[in-house]
């Protein structure tokens, strides 16, 4: 059994679950839902969606050998509105998966002991993946309750449905 492998292969399994949820409450979305806010404080979508591909970009460019808090990240001005399309948002997004994936994809056995640093802090690969990972899932599940609140009974649901668990099962253990 080899350790390392399976914990790249459930990472991205992982990562790959995170950013299907993101993708599935972008296509509910109106243009304009992207920058909506509660109740006009908080982020908005495209705002979450700023500061993760931002976080993304510093943290996984270059990992192996430069720190992931990078001195060209503006961290501050991801938490202003800056995208004009809902188009733009997504290539932000998608752009800071590939970095993702792309680093993801450079771990080898013979780098995966090395550590990496995050703000001066040496982290080990494992830690430093789990941190990322849990990030960007608190960020996304913002992102869906988000679009849940802004489609109201229009939202279509990214799980198994209220009052459908009896249903789903009777499928999932139907043998």
């Amino acid at each position: 059994m080899n350790l390392q492998a399976d914990y790249i292969k459930s990472l991205l399994f992982e990562c790959n679950r995170y950013k299907s949820l993101g993708d599935k409450t972008f296509i509910q979305l109106d243009d304009s839902d992207i920058y909506w806010k509660h109740e006009g404080s908080g982020n908005s979508i495209a705002v979450l969606v700023k500061h993760i591909a931002g976080n993304m970009l510093s943290r996984w460019t270059n990992f192996l050998t430069e720190d992931g808090e990078k001195k060209w990240r503006n961290r501050d001005s991801e938490f202003e509105e800056s995208y004009k399309t809902k188009k733009e948002m997504l290539v932000a997004w998608e752009k800071g998966w590939n970095c993702l994936f792309d680093a993801i994809q450079q771990i080898n056995p013979e780098n995966f002991k090395n550590k990496i640093r995050i703000r001066n802090e040496p982290h080990t690969l494992t830690q430093a993946l789990n941190r990322q990972l849990a990030h960007y899932s608190y960020h996304i599940g913002q992102i869906v309750l988000l679009g849940k609140t802004i489609k109201g009974e229009n939202w279509v649901s990214l799980s198994i449905s209220k009052g459908q668990s009896k249903a789903f099962n009777k499928v999932k253990f139907k043998d």
